[in-house]
């Protein structure tokens, strides 16, 4: 039996911040495999946002936990949970959040500066995954001078600059147009493919749903379906 990447335990999340609490996962179970490209859907207040952020250590579940790798996340201090985030995970949002006075290339090295990671060694791999994005001529761009799409290429680029085990995207196509949206996810898809690095996506979007091989459907904080299915077949 293949091994999970991910063993997530009996996730709640309550929020009770307001006069209501709001219950936004309930017991959820969730086992992903490497090398797996899953979407995570359901309509708004769905969950799949709040669940995803979990998974990532963005968010502490109110009971459950996480398991990554052997790991227990959910039981790591602030600073550990910080380390093992920067080791292990590639974060892609769906509003970009690059840092606007840096270049696409100092947005891409920066999480390798944080890494200490030598120079040289930093700088011959922003310069690759700007190829692999196709972007090799815009590393002295800051975001303001790129298009939406071209923000989000190097969004993946710097998701991808620490070589994560897995990669969790946000809503990442939500901002793109039909040709932007299919460069990225083509991109996703030769990663996942060639180096089998483990995708999961909390989207809306059918163009995201469509290339997923599996799909977790949450509805009210609870998985209402899991399956597995075949792709579709898109043009390159």
């Amino acid at each position: 039996m293949e091994k999970a990447v991910i063993d997530a335990h009996n996730i709640s999340k309550v929020y009770d911040e307001g006069p209501v609490p709001v219950n936004a996962v309930r017991d959820v179970h969730l086992h992903i495999n490497r090398g797996e490209f899953v979407a995570l859907v359901g309509p708004s207040g769905s969950g799949k946002t709040t669940l995803l952020n979990i998974i990532g250590g963005l968010d502490k579940p109110t009971t459950g936990q996480v398991i990554i790798n052997g790991v227990n996340i959910t039981g790591l201090s602030a600073n550990a949970l910080i380390d093992f985030r920067l080791k292990n995970i590639g974060f892609v949002f769906q509003s970009f959040n690059l840092i606007p006075v840096l270049t696409a290339k100092e947005n891409i090295e920066f999480i390798m500066l944080l890494q200490k990671i030598p120079k040289n060694q930093r700088q011959e791999r922003v310069q690759k995954l700007l190829e692999e994005v196709g972007m090799p001529d815009k590393g002295d761009a800051r975001p303001g001078e790129l298009s939406g799409g071209q923000q989000q290429r190097v969004a993946v680029a710097r998701a991808l600059a620490s070589k994560p085990q897995f990669v969790l995207a946000d809503e990442p196509t939500a901002n793109l147009d039909s040709t932007a949206a299919s460069n990225l996810l083509d991109i996703m898809e030769k990663l996942n493919r060639e180096e089998d690095m483990t995708f999961i996506f909390s989207t809306h979007d059918q163009r995201v749903i469509k290339r997923a091989r599996r799909v977790v459907t949450l509805v009210d904080g609870k998985i209402a379906s899991d399956t597995k299915q075949t792709p579709l077949v898109h043009d390159e």
